[in-house]
C-alpha cells in the first residue's frame, strides 16, 4: 500500500506549489519534503514530478497519484465527520424477543422507520436461548428477556414486567375452580404448558396436579392465532398481557381476574462494555415505553 503520509506531502506540496512553503505548512523541512516524494516516486516506479529549475509540475504518473492522494484525504475528511457525528435517524438495529413482545413492538418500529428513512430496524423473535446467543454472537444490538442475565458479557436492566393472562370466551363467566377450566379445555401453544404450571400451581395449588394433566382441547404454534379459538369459544389459554395487548381483537378477550397475579421482569439486555449508537439508543427508549405501560 502507498505511504499515506507520503501521500499527503506529495498533495499539499503540488497544491502550494512551493517547497519551502509547502515545508512550512507541514511543519517539515524542505530537505524532508523532497525525501518523502522521492520515496513515493521509487514505491510507484515512476516520477511524479517534472522540474523546471525551482518551478515543477506533475507528471502523467504524478498527476494520478495527486487524484489518488485528494480522494484519501476527502474519504478521511468524511470519516472523521462521521465519527464525530452519531447520526440516530441513519443505520441497522436488531432486536430479539419473545413472540408476543414482537407483535407489540413492530407497529411502534414501523411508526419509527416513517419518521427515519434511513434507519433500518430488525425484530426477530425467538426462544430466549437464542436471544442470548445472538447477544453473544453480535448478531443482535438488544434483546429481552425474563430474567437478569447471568452472563459476564452482558448486562440489562428491568424495563417493565409482563403480566400472565388467563383468558376466556367473552361469552363465559370465570369458572370457580380448576375442574370449570378443565370443562372448557386448555388451547395448548410452545409456552403453554410452562405458562400453566406457573398460573394454575399458583391459583388452584390444592388441585392443580401438573400441566400434563390437563384437558389440551387444541394446539397452535403461531402467536398471533392462539387467541382465535378463544374468542370463538373453544376454550381457554394463558398468554402474557403483551400478547394480549397485540391482538386486534382485544376488547373481546376476557382476562380473568386471579388471587396471585404472577408476572415476569422484562429485561433489556445488552452486551457488556459496548457503547450502543445513538440509533440503537433511540430504539431503547422507544421499547422502553411500550413496556413501561404493559
Amino acid at each position: 500500500m502507498l505511504n499515506a503520509r507520503w501521500l499527503e506531502t506529495f498533495a499539499t506540496l503540488c497544491d502550494i506549489g512551493h517547497f519551502t512553503r509547502a515545508a512550512q505548512a507541514l511543519n517539515m523541512t524542505q530537505p524532508g519534503v523532497s525525501q518523502q516524494v522521492r520515496k513515493l516516486e521509487a514505491q510507484v516506479g515512476q516520477p511524479l514530478l517534472s522540474r523546471d529549475g525551482k518551478s515543477f509540475a506533475p507528471t502523467p504518473a504524478g498527476e494520478t497519484v495527486l487524484a489518488l492522494a485528494r480522494r484519501r484525504r476527502a474519504e478521511e475528511a468524511d470519516l472523521r465527520r462521521r465519527l464525530q457525528y452519531d447520526d440516530p435517524d441513519h443505520g441497522d438495529v436488531c432486536v430479539a424477543c419473545s413472540g408476543s413482545l414482537a407483535l407489540l413492538l413492530y407497529p411502534r418500529f414501523m411508526d419509527l422507520m416513517e419518521q427515519a428513512p434511513g434507519l433500518s430496524i430488525r425484530l426477530e423473535a425467538m426462544p430466549q436461548p437464542r436471544i442470548i446467543d445472538g447477544l453473544l454472537g453480535g448478531q443482535c444490538d438488544m434483546g429481552i428477556v425474563d430474567h437478569s442475565p447471568a452472563h459476564m458479557r452482558l448486562d440489562g436492566d428491568i424495563v417493565g414486567q409482563d403480566e400472565l393472562c388467563l383468558i376466556l370466551p367473552e361469552q363465559v363467566s370465570p369458572p370457580q375452580d380448576l375442574a370449570g377450566l378443565d370443562a372448557l379445555g386448555f388451547i395448548a401453544h410452545p409456552d403453554g404448558f410452562a405458562y400453566a404450571e406457573e398460573v394454575l400451581g399458583a391459583n388452584f395449588p390444592d388441585s392443580f396436579q401438573g400441566a400434563e394433566h390437563i384437558r389440551a382441547r387444541s394446539f397452535i404454534n403461531q402467536i398471533g392465532q392462539i387467541p382465535a379459538p378463544v374468542l370463538r369459544g373453544l376454550g381457554y389459554t394463558i398468554l402474557p398481557r403483551s400478547g394480549v395487548q397485540a391482538h386486534p381483537q382485544r376488547h373481546r378477550l376476557q382476562v380473568m381476574v386471579l388471587p396471585v397475579p404472577v408476572r415476569h421482569a422484562l429485561w433489556l439486555t445488552y452486551r457488556r462494555n459496548r457503547q450502543l449508537p445513538a440509533r440503537a439508543r433511540r430504539v431503547r427508549d422507544v421499547i422502553a415505553q411500550v413496556l413501561a405501560k404493559l
